[in-house]
């Protein structure tokens, strides 16, 4: 006969393995992010390279949310419709002075463009196109991806410098990047900026010429960063230097040159681009720049940030680094760094 104290022992035992095991067996934190482009966003890889991620699956679980542009995702974030976003230089400023989120921080870098010896994205136009200086765009109809985006702000940063007015002077639409070479082939537009991979598509190439470049109009470029608000960070900071680790493990696979076939077949896979447009620059110093630690260029987003001042895009300037955390970027890096 089983005594009453062994029935109580049984009894607290099962308590306590009630308590325990939920938290063993605690399902992956779903992380709400947004994206714009494969490859100069990692995130969409992650899932495609389960061999290289040691926690998605484990400690979190993507749920990828895609916008043509990266101003949207400042929208996102103050709905909580995202938890971490791809922003580019213009949408600090945007988001802390229009968008009131005091409480964003940046968290690491993701590509930087026209930093020494890498790529700076060009804007075409098309080759025997009669514009041969910025002020001979004056009162054409010109192209961007999205108002306010980092490859917006370069053109009208240089149209500014050139004294055109980029609300009077000229007309400016918006086109998703994959659609940049029909706009500019079907002379909708006169310019449309090229970002990788499209700008190295070879039909866009035959077709068109370069008018300027970014770096041409803003200097070297903290492109796009990652960034999360506070609340988010300080609740899943476990979580969120597990994610920036599995980014950090794809970027170093890739950027290895013995990986260069397996990373081009891929990419051509995800981005349905010929490998052959990809052989020549992808993870290479015609790439735009990342940085190994997934450290932000501070010294280039401030100078991104007074050069809009400058111009007048943004009334005031802000001070970038009163907004970054960057101590899960650095731990994440730690590990990478520790283990090889």
């Amino acid at each position: 006969m089983v005594s009453r104290r062994t029935v109580l022992r049984g009894v607290a035992l099962s308590a306590l393995a009630a308590t325990i095991t939920p938290a063993r067996a605690a399902a992956p934190l779903r992380i709400r992010a947004g994206w714009v482009l494969v490859p100069t966003d990692l995130l969409p890889i992650l899932p495609e390279a389960p061999q290289l991620t040691r926690h998605m699956g484990k400690s979190y679980v993507l749920e990828l949310q895609h916008f043509n542009g990266t101003t949207p995702m400042i929208t996102a974030l103050a709905a909580g419709v995202i938890d971490v976003a791809a922003l580019a230089f213009g949408s600090l400023p945007f988001a802390i002075e229009n968008a009131k989120l005091g409480d964003l921080r940046i968290i690491a870098d993701m590509f930087q463009d026209g930093a020494p010896g890498y790529h700076t994205n060009p804007y075409l136009v098309l080759k025997d196109s009669p514009i041969r200086r910025v002020e001979d765009l004056k009162g054409k109809v010109l192209a961007t991806s999205v108002l306010g985006s980092a490859s917006d702000l370069g053109m009208r940063a240089m149209l500014r410098k050139h004294g055109i007015n980029d609300h009077t002077d000229v007309q400016i639409v918006e086109a998703p990047f994959p659609a940049m070479k029909a706009v500019l082939h079907e002379k909708r537009a006169v310019l449309v900026p090229g970002v990788l991979p499209y700008s190295r598509d070879p039909e866009l190439l035959a077709i068109s010429r370069p008018l300027f470049t970014q770096a041409e109009a803003m200097g070297p470029t903290q492109q796009l960063f990652r960034a999360a608000r506070t609340g988010f960070l300080a609740r899943h900071r476990a979580e969120m230097i597990d994610l920036l680790e599995d980014i950090l493990r794809v970027q170093r696979f890739y950027s290895d040159p013995a990986n260069h076939e397996e990373a081009v077949q891929m990419i051509a896979r995800m981005t349905k681009q010929p490998a052959a447009s990809l052989e020549a620059w992808l993870f290479t110093k015609d790439d735009y720049y990342r940085s190994p630690e997934g450290l932000p260029n501070f010294a280039a987003l401030q100078a991104n940030i007074e050069t809009m001042r400058q111009v007048g895009i943004i009334p005031r300037s802000i001070d970038a680094a009163k907004y970054a955390d960057l101590d899960l970027i650095k731990a994440a890096a730690k590990r990478v760094a520790k283990s090889g």
